[in-house]
């Protein structure tokens, strides 16, 4: 006999999901077990926020939705964390979350919550098993909104006496024959996916204002990273010669390196540029809405993006429907034809590259200096230089944190695709253990390493447990400067009142020692004030390839409130 918990394990590894991250209990402890058994790798997990962050990033990385999985009630709202994250950064994702007896339902049954209405306004596709005949149907819906068309965030509600019900061996096998394995967009043969191609009259027109413009601008996002769209984008570069603008998790589908990077002349590329053509990245606050002061005014934009919506509701010059990667193969088809290019001497070029010379000398100058107690450059120079010498396969770098992120943006390059994962478009703090796992499961090749603010590591500290329990590959930074942006910044006259004696709402215990928390758990830890003391925990961190934490001691006073975004606050 096969009871609902096992039919949903059989029809995940039927799909071809391999890995789930959560927390057992009732009543899903014995679906983990069957998964196991099923052949999915399930990693468990100290807080449901942080394996629903693991799921989005592995559904990221992998293309296949991330499955997570929690108990009912409070296990489900804490899920809503990673959903939700998920959902905004257009991850492929599926929450499956155990619910009370359906018969119980009203009496006030243990962790009763009406689940299907609390998860709906945070997903893409919400459905419950009522029967354990409705499980491989509902689970091939979810897969399919999971990662159909723009990606997302599915659930699954799963009532315990659907769990436990059972039916025959015969009965389940004819009931899973409609799962298919699931395969990403850019495996399946183009005949298949030709209608993520626009129409060639677009395709046409986007060409024509890229030969006309004076000062051109390629713009690209984690939607082409998503979408594998990196040798697509870097034949269109070395062809045209039109420089280029990754945004923070587009790093890397065109190394950082190459000649043509504009990153480091970010404010010139983005407000003298005349036609900008932006892949697989929205035109929302990361990108200044793509509106006057930080655009031009007359700038003219080519949009790239899977989503009708997104398009229609921008309004761009062209918009392109369709997938990044086959939307950028048709336009270099295009050029092909009749090429172009800037040309090393292009006025457009030169104004880049100036820029660039002079942001890229004025950085290695402040980064040049030893400063200790430590500023944010110099530990972040050391580890920089170590990443470089570990060469191919790149490390991928989770990044999370004010300062800490938006210092290490500029300072820390990405060489190769999939690469960096940061705080993304929610900014959400709290991801960065959680996405340090899933690139460990499903990138097992790969040291990952992840540089934190103190409050990030703060949100999902405990995970370091789930990593030294699993002896993950994993290398953590926490940046200590003893608080959010660095502790106490108040004047005297903020000091007021009958709890003024209590601690700032910005600080944290002065000089934590956050490395002895991975010791208690049998792995490595590190405190470091010196850039001796950092060099030489860095190398052996990294040469030994095992679970440590690097406790980095910062000036309390070195970084900025907000890092760079103080008018916000």
């Amino acid at each position: 006999m096969v009871e609902g918990s096992k039919m949903v394990a059989l029809a995940l590894a039927k799909a071809g999901l391999c890995h789930m991250y959560g927390i057992v209990g009732i009543p899903v402890t014995s679906m983990a077990t069957h998964a196991v058994k099923a052949g999915i790798r399930f990693i468990a997990f100290r807080n449901e926020q942080a394996a629903g962050y693991a799921a989005g990033a592995a559904g990221y990385l992998t293309g296949k939705p991330g499955v997570f999985l929690t108990v009912s009630g409070p296990g489900c709202v804490n899920g809503l964390a990673g959903v939700s994250n998920a959902m905004i950064n257009t991850w492929p994702v599926i929450m499956i979350s155990g619910s009370s007896v359906q018969a119980d339902i009203g009496k006030g049954d243990f962790q009763e919550l009406d689940q299907l209405e609390s998860v709906k306004p945070f997903v893409k596709f919400a459905a419950k098993a009522k029967t354990v005949e409705d499980i491989p149907r509902i689970v091939k819906e979810a897969i399919a909104a999971a990662a159909g068309q723009r990606p997302g965030a599915a659930y699954i509600d799963l009532p315990s006496d659907v769990l436990h019900e059972v039916i025959s061996e015969e009965q389940a096998e004819k009931l899973l024959e409609i799962i298919e394995k699931y395969v990403p967009i850019w495996e399946q043969p183009l005949s298949e996916v030709k209608e993520l191609a626009a129409p060639s009259g677009d395709i046409e027109r986007a060409v024509s204002l890229l030969r006309n413009a004076q000062r051109p601008l390629l713009v690209f996002g984690k939607g082409a990273a998503y979408a594998r769209a990196e040798e697509a984008l870097h034949d269109f570069v070395n062809v045209t010669g039109i420089p280029f603008l990754p945004t923070p998790m587009g790093k890397g589908l065109i190394s950082d390196a190459h000649p043509l990077c504009a990153s480091a002349a970010r404010s010139v590329a983005i407000g003298q540029c005349d036609v900008a053509l932006v892949v697989g990245a929205r035109l929302n606050w990361l990108l200044h809405f793509g509106e006057p002061p930080r655009w031009s005014k007359d700038v003219k934009f080519i949009l790239i993006d899977i989503c009708k919506e997104e398009i229609e509701f921008r309004i761009p010059e062209i918009g392109l429907v369709g997938d990044a990667r086959i939307v950028m193969q048709q336009i270099n088809l295009e050029i092909k034809d009749d090429p172009f290019a800037l040309g090393d001497k292009h006025p457009w070029l030169k104004t880049i590259k100036d820029k660039v010379s002079k942001n890229v000398e004025r950085m290695q100058e402040s980064m040049s200096k030893d400063v200790v107690p430590f500023n944010f450059l110099t530990p972040l120079r050391i580890i920089k230089d170590a990443l470089f010498d570990i060469g191919t396969p790149s490390p991928i770098l989770v990044s999370e944190g004010a300062n800490t992120m938006d210092v290490g943006r500029s300072v820390l390059p990405q060489f190769e695709p999939r690469t960096r994962l940061d705080a993304g478009t929610w900014g959400t703090m709290g991801v960065g253990l959680g996405y340090a796992i899933a690139a460990a499961t499903v990138c097992p090749e790969k040291l990952i390493v992840a540089v934190e603010g103190d409050s990030a590591f703060g949100f999902s500290g405990l995970e370091v447990e789930t990593i030294a329990r699993y002896g993950f590959p994993i290398v953590i930074f926490v940046f200590n400067n003893g608080g959010v942006y660095g502790g106490d910044r108040r004047s005297p006259d903020d000091i007021q009142g009958p709890w003024e004696a209590d601690p700032a709402p910005t600080s944290f215990v002065p000089d934590a020692k956050y490395h002895i928390l991975m010791e208690a758990f049998g792995a490595k830890g590190y405190s470091v004030a010196t850039p001796e003391e950092l060099q030489h925990a860095v190398t052996e961190s990294f040469a030994a390839r095992k679970p440590a934490l690097i406790n980095v001691v910062v000036d309390p006073y070195a970084g900025s409130e907000s890092g760079r975004m103080h008018h916000r606050n």
